[in-house]
């Protein structure tokens, strides 16, 4: 049976025992009155997260929107990709992890009316590209029928612990890189899913949207375990964002964020990456300008003018003076 190389160090030890405790206590956090609601936000942040990292710009609150069938004004790509996502992690019961059948059915709605091999592994050559430099090219399409085949294999009859199983699985599938395109956001799905084996909390754990906020260590991490070709350094990375996803969980509450007409379920709730990536930079400077926060967060200053006006509405910062003189304060 193929085993795929890595390493597990002392941290990895120590982060699966940390992980193990806080699991329970998520857990019990997840059985109170407001568990429903919460994992109805949960579960909007993972897509905002994980699209946020393919560059979808759609933000928590318009994510909600679409959930709860409203028009939104956005790119038509960017809102079928919501839909797909949508449509995928409400499905997220009926996929077995061990199943290949079911990684290509996933693939099929994930990327539905945006690839032309949907739920059909590439047939040609892919590379990850970082602007115009090559920084990986995966192995040829005719490997990746059997790359897959065992990959899964091992998946089932490994008797490693399924956090290392599920993060060595992820780094796995992004290096072999099966799809034209959507590789990131299953691979991220499937390790939800193998995490769910372990305990049922996990399909309500937004790690996605960590790993956005710190997008580039996942890539650093990804890059590095390529380099040293020992998935370690991969697998301590992502617990350690599973970690730090569990530990900020466990006092979620709902009622002390604040609702408005505007907004349907709470301001606290439907915050995007973005949103509150604006937020501190205005807290860092409530004189900043509209241009200056697109040229900080590499955003066009449409998107950014965008950002703003949402901040606006719910309630959150407000202008003080003029557009020219005046500031920015914010509210909540």
């Amino acid at each position: 049976m193929y085993t795929p190389p890595f390493t597990i160090s002392p941290r990895t030890i120590h982060l699966i025992a940390d992980i193990s405790a806080l699991v329970e206590r998520y857990a019990i956090r997840m059985e109170q009155e407001d568990a429903l609601l919460l994992r109805k936000i949960n579960r909007i942040k993972t897509i905002q997260g994980s699209l946020a990292i393919e560059g979808n710009t759609l933000s928590e609150s318009q994510i909600t929107d679409i959930l709860d069938g409203k028009h939104i004004v956005a790119p038509i790509r960017e809102i079928q990709e919501v839909r797909n996502a949508i449509k995928t992690y409400n499905s997220y019961h009926t996929f077995d992890p061990y199943s290949v059948d079911d990684l290509l059915i996933a693939h099929k709605i994930m990327t539905e009316a945006l690839v032309d091999n949907t739920g059909h592994f590439r047939q040609g050559g892919v590379g990850v590209f970082a602007g115009t430099q090559l920084i990986h090219m995966a192995p040829p399409a005719d490997r990746v029928p059997y790359l897959i085949k065992d990959l899964f294999e091992w998946l089932r009859k490994s008797d490693d612990h399924l956090l290392i199983k599920s993060c060595v699985f992820h780094y796995e599938f992004e290096f072999i890189h099966p799809f034209s395109d959507g590789n990131g956001r299953i691979g991220r799905l499937w390790q939800s899913l193998i995490l769910g084996k372990l305990h049922p909390v996990f399909e309500h754990l937004p790690v996605e949207n960590m790993v956005f906020a710190n997008q580039q260590a996942y890539y650093n991490a990804i890059n590095r375990s390529t380099d040293a070709v020992n998935s370690g350094i991969f697998i301590d990375f992502m617990l350690q964002e599973i970690y730090e996803t569990l530990k900020k969980r466990q006092g979620d509450s709902i009622v002390t964020m604040k609702a408005t007409k505007d907004v349907g379920i709470n301001v606290g709730i439907n915050v995007g990456i973005n949103e509150q990536k604006v937020l501190e930079l205005l807290r860092k400077n409530n004189q900043i300008t509209a241009k200056e926060i697109a040229g900080l967060l590499g955003i066009s200053l449409r998107h950014s003018e965008r950002l703003i006006t949402s901040l606006k509405q719910k309630g959150m910062i407000q202008r003080v003076g003029s557009n020219k003189n005046g500031y920015w304060e914010i509210i909540v």
